[in-house]
């Protein structure tokens, strides 16, 4: 029989309404989850790594849910490992899993939109989708995924879109990977892997989202902390404004990584524009460039590569592609 692993971190999936908290709060803890699957399940185990609702996650809880994920899919009796998680932050920890953790085993984050308690609850069915897709042999091999509502969606791909919706999840430009349908699970195809080996997260690493008229003063704030990289969501295909490329030029002379995302929920970080602030002039500064990834996915690369590289030419190296 498949063995699977559950490992629980809270989220809506975990939480029933409390009427002296006046809401739902944290509830299930990492046996109950086996309770809501069907007989013919796989052997389950379950671990319980925290019960916080994932926008109480810290950088450290990041990490320790992905030692823990290593430390299965090492076990050569686990096929494939779940996570259970609060859609809040699950992309960022998807892609975290999805760039760090090695090997061909399936691991699969799942969460809810609607508590246990409420009509309709999609907890149970997503756990049950996730289940089935960690012990497919159609989904080895394609790194971690986020399943709900019968989808699987590929880490550095799939973003939350909707704050209400059950099917909030979705991979612009992209579409999902694979669905569940029926009893199989269908993968029509596959994506090629990248996995870079990290002993830590550089937590040193800022978000800053720009606007029009926006001036610089966050990114004086970061760089005044000791940030070691800033990711910049920039407009457009991430275009900054002139009056932020002095701070920009003199933060990568300091040694500071500055990666360029775009604040669009899609496409590439470029243009083919000559002026001051398109893709150009900031690549000629020494910025590098968020390949299609969000804002909040190239903070989670740049941490990784900043904890990985020895020093900046490696880091260059590494955010690049290259091992």
């Amino acid at each position: 029989m498949s063995r699977v692993v559950v490992l629980t971190t809270g989220g809506t999936v975990a939480m029933r309404h409390d009427p002296q908290a006046g809401g739902a709060v944290p509830a299930l803890r990492a046996a109950d989850f086996a309770a809501l699957l069907p007989p013919e399940s796989p052997q389950l185990v379950t671990d319980e790594v925290c019960n916080l609702p994932s926008s109480h996650f810290t950088l450290e809880t990041l990490w320790q849910i992905r030692e823990r994920v290593v430390a299965w899919t090492q076990d050569p009796a686990v096929d494939g490992v779940v996570v259970t998680h609060g859609t809040d932050t699950m992309e960022e920890t998807a892609y975290l899993l999805d760039l760090t953790v090695a090997g061909e085993k399936p691991v699969v984050l799942t969460g809810a939109m609607r508590t246990a308690s409420e009509p309709g609850a999609d907890g149970p069915a997503n756990l049950w989708a996730a289940v089935r897709v960690a012990v497919s042999p159609q989904a080895r091999g394609l790194g971690t995924l986020v399943v709900l509502n019968d989808e699987l969606h590929a880490a550095r791909f799939v973003t939350k879109l909707d704050t209400l919706s059950p099917s909030t999840f979705h991979s612009l430009g992209w579409g999902p990977v694979g669905r569940v349908e029926g009893d199989r699970v269908v993968v029509p195809f596959h994506l090629e892997r990248e996995v870079i080996p990290c002993p830590r997260l550089e937590e040193r690493v800022a978000l800053v989202k720009l606007a029009v008229g926006m001036g610089a003063g966050p990114l004086e704030d970061a760089l005044a902390r000791g940030a070691r990289g800033v990711v910049l969501e920039g407009l457009g295909g991430g275009r900054i404004p002139p009056w932020w490329l002095p701070l920009i030029e003199q933060a990568i002379a300091d040694g500071v990584l500055v990666v360029v995302a775009s604040r669009c929920p899609s496409g590439q970080a470029w243009d083919a524009y000559g002026y001051v602030g398109g893709h150009q002039s900031l690549r000629r500064l020494g910025c590098l460039f968020s390949p299609g990834l969000n804002g909040q996915k190239a903070r989670v690369r740049l941490m990784v590569v900043l904890g990985a590289a020895r020093d900046r030419e490696e880091a260059v190296r590494l955010w690049h592609g290259v091992t």
